[in-house]
């Protein structure tokens, strides 16, 4: 699977500089066992063109996958077609282009439009040619579709779905990439992650400038978006498209019911966030009236940073607790955790191997002794409404429980404890399926 960018014109040099990309080396790398190589074929004055593709590992892309007796995912062509494995992929090797950060000397020729090509493929779409066509042609684009370079001597059938999208028009380097990064997965009717509230961000931010304007907009969010309830409401530039219940987004009411409970407690002077990554969370926490102290405990030393970025950006605000941040996780023990008023695992435990959880629990009911305990993990049963068939939501999870495999854990790890529990559910509910976030709150009990 393969992008080839072609740019014709004066000045088309500088591009190499926007991808920060030397055209007299060729860039190769390995991506979760994948082959990722990018190489100019010219680049002058007046011509540049450069290809980037990815030689997919078949293993690689079966790991975690829950029938382990199934073949046929290693010879699925599924792997093989540019759709969002393809993005993931080569997202890293752009990353410079796609955010419009080049070296200072060369900042002035993101916004510069030149006339470019793109060609990429093959694309398996269940979209017609012209429905294809509405995607690009309201962004200025000529579109061409090609099913001649594929060699069919390798299928078992003499027609495939799968073909070639040549698009021509000027636009931003930077814009072209967003454009193709927002669009590619919309052709097909597949996403091979969890879509998550990254996700949605990284939706609004390819899109900004764009998008709000695209008469298939709502379309192009749908599609990107697969479900309705992290797709309504989609924020595109300040503007907010509300479903008719108006729901938030999934992450956003994790949030607000986990400060809900917090507010709730009869004790809230000192609150741990345990895994609190950059801190979305623990600068919410700081705004609850009675609380004093946040520690926000996080392995990531990246995230860590953003953390305090994102603190320091409010901490001025009166009435703002601004947590203090501990490079810590829940497999060492920290005496400075110990007796605070709350703690809180918002979507941790999935990320830890079943097998070491009991001695988290132990460590958190016999050395911490919180007064409260909140902990939030997925419904594996609403990946029904998903459609995730096997799939986790997310590919660094260990497990997704359902319902009554979380009840059963969470009682048996207080079984030994002064605690009572409250299970509840967070998100749209469905009849059959239940919440999409499970939520159990473990209260100590007062002696």
């Amino acid at each position: 699977m393969q992008l080839s960018i072609r740019a014709t014109g004066e000045n088309v040099h500088v591009i190499s500089y926007l991808l920060a990309k030397n055209p007299n080396n060729s860039y190769e790398r390995k991506v979760k066992g994948h082959l990722v190589r990018l190489f100019f074929s010219k680049c002058s004055d007046l011509e540049v063109d450069f290809t980037i593709f990815v030689t997919p590992d078949p293993i690689e892309l079966k790991k975690n996958h829950a029938n382990a007796s199934d073949i046929t995912h290693y010879i699925n062509d599924r792997e093989f077609a540019v759709s969002s494995i393809f993005l993931s992929l080569i997202r890293t090797a752009l990353g410079t282009a796609l955010n419009g950060q080049p070296i200072d000397e060369y900042r002035e020729w993101v916004d510069y439009p030149f006339p470019f090509e793109f060609n990429f493929g093959p694309v398996s779409s269940s979209l017609s040619d012209q429905e294809i066509a509405s995607l690009f042609e309201p962004l200025g684009y000529e579109m061409f579709i090609s099913r001649d370079e594929i060699d069919y001597s390798f299928h078992l059938k003499e027609k495939s779905t799968a073909c070639f999208i040549t698009l021509k028009g000027n636009t931003t380097l930077q814009t072209g990439l967003r454009q193709l990064f927002v669009l590619i997965p919309v052709l097909d009717n597949y996403k091979h992650y969890y879509i998550d509230q990254k996700e949605v961000e990284k939706v609004e931010r390819y899109g900004s400038g764009w998008l709000e304007e695209h008469p298939l907009k709502e379309f192009i969010l749908k599609q990107a978006l697969r479900f309705k309830e992290i797709y309504s409401p989609m924020k595109i530039e300040g503007e907010i498209q509300d479903s008719p219940n108006n729901n938030v987004r999934l992450n956003d009411q994790r949030y607000e019911r986990i400060i809900e409970t917090v507010k709730a407690a009869k004790y809230k002077e000192s609150i741990v966030d345990f895994g609190s990554g950059e801190g979305k969370l623990s600068v919410r926490l700081g705004f609850v009236d009675g609380v004093k102290e946040i520690l926000a405990v996080e392995p990531s030393e990246s995230a860590t940073i953003k953390a305090i970025r994102r603190f320091e950006r409010v901490e001025s605000k009166i009435d703002f607790v601004t947590p203090t941040t501990i490079w810590g996780s829940l497999f060492y023990y920290d005496a400075r955790l110990k007796h605070k008023d709350i703690i809180i695992l918002c979507e941790v435990i999935e990320h830890i191997d079943e097998s070491r959880l009991p001695k988290v629990m132990q460590t958190i009911f016999r050395e911490y002794q919180p007064k409260t305990l909140i902990i939030t993990t997925p419904n594996q049963e609403y990946n029904n409404v998903y459609d995730l068939g096997n799939q986790m939501r997310h590919d660094d999870h260990r497990f997704e429980w359902t319902r009554t495999e979380f009840k059963k854990w969470c009682t048996e790890c207080a079984e030994e404890y002064p605690y009572d529990l409250k299970f509840e559910g967070i998100g749209e509910e469905n009849e059959r399926y239940g919440f999409p976030t499970q939520i159990c709150v473990f209260t100590r009990k007062e002696s």
